[in-house]
């Protein structure tokens, strides 16, 4: 919230005698109870607040802006201290009490309006009966709306700065949420730290993994309840957004552009098993943007070791081959399995004739043998090469 622009009470150029100010401070309790009436009677958020803490609370404060401003009026502060200082603080407090309660400032500043007019109003009939100057009076009026519009500054300071503190607390709550989310704590927990972090629980999340540099471009893009953190898995400070209820064809364009690992959806209390597919995704070879499109290659590398142990042992006989050899069969093979046999098709991959594919799936014939028609062997070879080793 921006910060209010008050006019200053200051050098106002009034000076009540003795005697004014002690009519003035008589009635100010009759003054006091009118600007209450008033400001419940004219403000909804405040109607039939008169019998409650704050109609307690409205009395206390019009009292204490009332006081200090008829010591302001009187310029006699013996004690050298401000006079309009507790008035200031009492309304920097309401400014906060309405942040903590949730409000704007609009129905406060709505109340001041309305306080000031009817302070105006009653005080100003007092002076008027008391044969006060024109010119006196006229001061008095500036006096009062600029001495207003000081304590509605106050306030807006209090709600900025309850806000803001509101803020960062409820920041760093949602970031603990998350990563509670991220270990995997029981749905108990996690239901206890969401309503601490004042966190409606979605349906579902989806984790997506997104580079410091382009976090703020993709956060803005999706739903404001979308959990932000630091991976706690990342070299980098890299970030995790747990995003609730998305439609993934449009979480997938949001992400368009950058490069961002999505994970699939899960039950909210399931958000961890969506982190650690986008942390899989991530750490594939060239990573992929939408982990839903690459699961075969998922399962594949799930197990490295378990994939380079297969590989070895499905191209054990092509081993006392040259490199180059080697890796022409190792090729040939792999297309040969995935295009099931079909030679133009695998001539096509290669970008080599027909006749070269049938002169080297002769050769995988004498070095493999039956193999090339075992249904296991070939299931074991589909999936070792399936994916490039690493």
């Amino acid at each position: 919230m921006p910060r209010h622009t008050a006019r200053t009470a200051a050098n106002h150029g009034l000076d009540l005698s003795g005697a004014e100010v002690a009519v003035m401070r008589s009635r100010l309790p009759r003054v006091a109870d009118a600007a209450v009436q008033a400001i419940i009677a004219e403000v909804p958020t405040y109607a039939n607040a008169l019998s409650g803490a704050m109609g307690e609370n409205i009395r206390n404060a019009v009292q204490l802006a009332l006081g200090g401003f008829i010591q302001l009026a009187s310029r006699r502060n013996s004690d050298g201290t401000r006079p309009t200082a507790p008035a200031m603080e009492g309304a920097y407090q309401l400014g906060r009490g309405e942040a903590r309660s949730g409000r704007s400032m609009e129905s406060l500043l709505a109340a001041y309006r309305v306080g000031a007019r009817v302070s105006w109003n009653e005080m100003s009939a007092g002076l008027l009966a008391d044969g006060v100057d024109a010119e006196t009076l006229a001061k008095f009026a500036g006096l009062v709306f600029a001495y207003i519009d000081q304590l509605s500054a106050s306030s807006v300071s209090g709600h900025s700065d309850e806000a803001a503190t509101s803020g960062r607390v409820r920041e760093r709550m949602r970031e603990a949420l998350a990563l509670a989310l991220l270990r995997g704590e029981e749905t108990e927990a996690l239901a206890r730290a969401a309503t601490r972090a004042d966190w409606e629980l979605p349906q579902t999340l989806t984790a997506v993994l997104v580079p410091e540099a382009h976090l703020r471009q993709v956060r803005d893009l999706l739903d404001p309840r979308t959990l932000t953190v630091t991976d706690p898995a990342s070299v980098d400070d890299d970030s995790v957004l747990l995003v609730p209820d998305a439609l993934r064809a449009v979480l997938l364009r949001s992400a368009t552009g950058h490069p961002a690992v999505v994970g699939p959806a899960r039950p909210w209390d399931q958000a961890r098993t969506s982190y650690l597919r986008a942390r899989r995704g991530l750490e594939l070879s060239g990573p992929v943007s939408d982990t839903e499109s690459h699961l075969a290659e998922l399962v594949v590398s799930a197990d490295a070791e378990a994939a380079a142990d297969l590989r070895v042992r499905v191209l054990a006989p092509l081993a006392e081959l040259t490199p180059a050899a080697r890796d022409k069969l190792t090729e040939t093979l792999r297309l040969w399995l995935l295009h099931q046999g079909r030679r133009e098709a695998v001539a096509a991959a290669l970008f080599v004739h027909g006749q070269t594919v049938r002169y080297r799936v002769g050769q995988l014939r004498e070095v493999y043998g039956d193999l090339l028609e075992d249904p296991d062997f070939v299931r074991d070879a589909v999936i070792a090469l399936a994916v490039p080793p690493r």
